[in-house]
């Protein structure tokens, strides 16, 4: 089993060349992050993930959680490293220095996230919900709310957990019956069940802010009628010390195929303490701010569990003598790294995981832009493509993620299929992020039902604009490996025009066919995107004075071109996948 090492030169190269840290760090809350500034943090992250956290990922999953008496005890080593996590503040650095953090942009948390979740997603899951958390009780909790709560979250002394999922009310968040009742006192008595609860208990932080939606009584149906309630798992007296328990208690935990040592719970509340976040039937707006920062969060998870997939097949490869490879001498064994099928599928890996860090990265980058930008023009423009960037991310980045690890396996053979290799483990960690956060499905109906329709279509038009012109850039260059890049991704662009077109035209009279198409139509337009993004990565690897050596910037050619002329032109195929419509879907007899 390989130890992690931290692509520290690959993320920097995001960094630098795609999302222009020295440009951001211009904009006034950024002055103080230079890009030696930025990229010394990410380095000394890496460094204390990969020591601290990166060892804990094997053996935690084979122990597992302890569950007796609603208490859950994490595996050896996490209550410990989480406190070496706090102490040194990593948790805080792309938070408002008004409440303690570090003031970063937010492109460098995404960094951060993804060095995080590949030394272990199980560990991550908890500063990821916090890290969400944080973010909607910044948008929409009340002065006093922020003051009492928001310093301890964002130092990780405390977490903070999602609660809307209960048993009938799966995605139809709309179908929960959790009660909140008015006290005289002005809070609110919360009583019901929530489900599939991530880091709802856990011994390894002082108090667990728990944002439950619940309704009000005489509260409208369906997701109109949803509050949100910060409930926390101990009450806070007014000079800030921790108080009397609350009303909540975890009844169980769940048995998962993956990610065993992160405790997903069930909560029960009983007349527990709730505290309303903003105006009453708001809620279900709210908890969208929190579920859109963690949607890209969850697609960081499929970039990390492929990179620490890929890092592990590589070295296994590098060691496992099997076969004669072309041109070896007779009689003797070659280390499979020297077979061509499993260099395919190695740099198939690699060529997606750059793929996805750049998509993801330009995702942060322009949630940065969004909030900071002091041109209203800009700020606009930046956050209709975090809004179009997001479902990609999320669903293409776990679908993605998931591929990757099952080539993991494959290039281990036989022992990649057993436990003790640890390459069998990210491959179930990689299963669940396709369905938590909103299921890929569902993404890819945001991504035709609310995304495509923004400006009419423009949104989606200008994104494929800018994917065109990058094209004509490269087949217009000297250089044959960037001008073979552009002839495919113009393709590409073809490919998403006619669907995008078809989407439009065909979309708001029957729905249906929309929809249908709607899975096929995100991977077309994400892996086209994934190709731009390499295609970028090419020009600016033969930039004339790039400060990379040689053969880094060499393998970025190849890299891009490899995706461009092997995994690009299975997407096109995608077209009519779009545009076949749902008759089938509701012809087929059995289903009836």
């Amino acid at each position: 089993m390989s130890d992690y090492t931290p692509p520290m030169d690959d993320i920097a190269f995001v960094l630098t060349h795609l999302c222009d840290i020295e440009d951001l760090s211009k904009l006034e809350p950024f002055t103080h992050a230079d890009p030696a500034t930025i990229l010394g943090v990410i380095e000394e992250a890496g460094r204390f993930m990969a020591s601290a956290i990166a060892p804990l990922n094997h053996p935690a999953d084979k122990q597992g959680l302890t569950f007796a008496d609603g208490v859950i005890t994490t595996p050896d080593g996490f209550k410990e490293a989480y406190a070496q996590y706090v102490e040194a503040g990593w948790g805080a650095v792309p938070f408002d220095p008004e409440y303690g953090g570090g003031g970063f942009p937010w492109v460098v948390g995404v960094a951060m996230q993804e060095l995080l979740t590949t030394a272990s997603m199980a560990f991550s899951l908890g500063p990821l919900l916090t890290q969400g958390a944080i973010d909607m009780l910044q948008h929409h909790s009340s002065a006093d709310q922020k003051a009492v709560y928001l310093p301890k979250m964002v130092t990780g002394e405390w977490t903070g957990t999602m609660n809307l999922t209960e048993p009938q009310a799966g995605s139809d968040v709309g179908a929960l019956i959790t009660k909140a009742l008015p006290a005289a006192d002005g809070t609110y008595r919360i009583s019901g069940q929530k489900i599939f609860i991530t880091f709802g208990e856990h011994d390894m932080a002082d108090n667990i802010v728990h944002l439950v939606l619940a309704r009000t009584p005489d509260a409208p149906p369906g997701t109109k009628g949803i509050s949100c309630f910060i409930v926390p798992k101990y009450l806070v007296e007014e000079d800030g010390a921790l108080g009397e328990r609350n009303g909540v208690s975890c009844v169980s935990i769940e048995h998962k195929m993956g990610i065993h040592a992160s405790p997903t719970c069930t909560l029960a509340y009983e007349d527990a303490v709730g505290f309303l976040v903003g105006d009453e039937n708001e809620g279900m707006r709210y908890m969208f701010t929190m579920m859109n920062n963690a949607r890209l969060s969850v697609g960081l998870e499929g970039l990390a569990l492929a990179e620490r997939s890929h890092q592990q097949a590589v070295a296994f490869a590098k060691e496992r003598l099997q076969g004669r490879a072309v041109g070896a001498e007779p009689g003797t064994q070659s280390p499979i790294i020297e077979h061509a099928d499993v260099r395919r599928m190695l740099l198939t890996q690699k060529a997606l995981i750059e793929a996805m860090r750049g998509l993801m990265y330009l995702n942060g980058r322009s949630i940065d832009l969004a909030k900071h930008h002091p041109d209203e023009a800009v700020r606009q423009e930046h956050a209709e493509i975090a809004d179009l960037y997001t479902p990609l991310s999320k669903a293409w980045g776990t679908d993605t993620g998931l591929e990757c690890t099952s080539l993991g396996i494959q290039v281990h053979g036989g022992m990649g299929y057993i436990e003790e290799t640890g390459a069998a483990q990210h491959f179930r960690d990689a299963r669940i992020p396709l369905i938590y956060e909103g299921t890929n499905g569902i993404q890819a109906m945001d991504l035709v039902g609310r995304k495509l329709p923004m400006r009419g279509g423009a949104v989606v038009g200008e994104h494929l604009d800018r994917m065109a012109a990058t094209a004509e850039v490269l087949t217009g260059s000297a250089d044959e490996d960037l001008a073979a890049i552009g002839v495919r991704l113009a393709e590409g662009v073809d490919a998403c025009r006619e669907a995008t077109g078809w989407l439009l035209e065909h979309g708001l009279a029957e729905p249906n066919d929309a929809l249908a198409g709607s899975t096929p139509y995100l991977r077309l337009l994400a892996t086209v995107t994934g190709g731009w993004v390499l295609g970028r990565e090419a020009l600016a690897a033969r930039r004339e004075g790039a400060d990379e050596p040689e053969s880094f910037r060499d393998a970025k050619v190849v890299t891009a071109r490899f995706f461009a002329e092997n995994l690009l032109p299975s997407a096109l195929g995608l077209v009519h996948a779009v545009s076949s419509g749902a008759a089938p879907l509701y012809a087929y007899p059995l289903f009836v």
